[in-house]
């Protein structure tokens, strides 16, 4: 591997710029669900699984519990989801997507289909992407 000795050279700047412009192409679709894109990930992750504690939703978006609270916090002001503690032990919290949330999922879910109208790369381009991305994620 060659070094990389300017900015345009390293992968961390090339990462972190792409999922800025990802974040910003986001914004506009989400300004009508008043979400921002960390809600938006959240409220993804519980569509998939919804009435699951913090510390599996943590585990899911890969946010720490310090950025995860107040995203739930925020949610919970809203109106789209509410946390309810459980019987067994007081200390644990569920989270639990309310109506509100669920009357707007499919749409939500469909924003990715619609950024995706954008992008000038095939599927296959993307898939791979998305694999070398995960695969880096294991790796650090």
């Amino acid at each position: 591997m060659k070094e990389n000795k300017i900015l345009g050279d390293q992968l961390c700047f090339s990462l972190y710029s792409v999922a800025n412009a990802l974040t910003r192409q986001y914004r506009p679709l989400l300004k009508d669900f008043d979400l921002t894109y960390p809600q938006f990930i959240v409220l993804l992750a519980l569509y998939e699984e919804d009435d699951i504690s913090l510390k599996e939703l943590g585990e899911k978006t890969l946010f720490d519990s310090g950025t995860l609270t107040p995203l739930v916090q925020k949610l919970e002001a809203k109106e789209f989801l509410k946390r309810v503690s459980i019987k067994e032990d007081e200390r644990v919290k569920k989270v639990i997507l309310t109506d509100k949330a669920l009357e707007i999922k499919e749409k939500v879910i469909d924003l990715p289909n619609q950024l995706r109208c954008s992008m000038h790369m095939n599927d296959e381009e993307l898939t791979m992407l998305r694999k070398l991305s995960l695969k880096l994620l294991e790796d650090l």
